[in-house]
């Protein structure tokens, strides 16, 4: 009996301030990935790293990140984040 194996090749992934990263879950879609993202917190479709939200702003003027990143899983490099 032979096992099939489900691909999942969207990943939502949270960075920290440091640069750390943590995948948070896989997703058959971009769609479903984008919509956890956002009730996680605020996600990033290209997956280009922690960037301010559009137009927020912190206390101390800078930027707010973006922690949730929406990224596609590379083909043959394995689902490290």
């Amino acid at each position: 009996m032979s096992e099939s194996k489900t691909v999942l090749p969207w990943m939502v992934i949270r960075q920290d301030p440091n640069g750390n990263r943590y995948r948070v879950g896989r997703y058959a879609t971009r769609a479903e990935a984008q919509s956890m993202a956002e009730r996680l917190g605020g996600g990033r479709a290209d997956g280009a790293g922690a960037e301010g939200a559009e137009g927020a702003e912190a206390a101390d003027g800078r930027a707010q990140e973006r922690r949730y990143l929406v990224e596609r899983l590379r083909r043959g490099g394995g689902d490290h984040a």
